[in-house]
């Protein structure tokens, strides 16, 4: 392997699909001395929680007005 100008490497593409990485995966880069390791997270929290929070439909923009009059009539009964 042979690093570019700008720090980059490729990783072959056999190691990829065995690891199952595509472009925009996330992965972690780790030190261990003059070792480097790179690894697939077991799980992108952020990505999850982002694909959930697209598939929401309930979770829309109300008139803040609407909101006041629900509290009043909460706090009346």
């Amino acid at each position: 392997m042979k690093v570019g100008p700008k720090g980059q490497v490729v990783i072959p593409h056999t190691m990829r699909k065995a690891l199952k990485i595509n472009p925009g995966s996330k992965i972690i880069f780790k030190m261990d001395g003059e070792k480097l390791t790179i690894e697939k997270p077991d799980f992108d929290a952020v990505g999850i929680f982002s694909k959930i929070s697209k598939q929401i439909t309930y979770n829309k923009r109300i008139d803040p007005h609407t909101y006041e009059e629900q509290i009043e009539q909460r706090t009346q009964k």
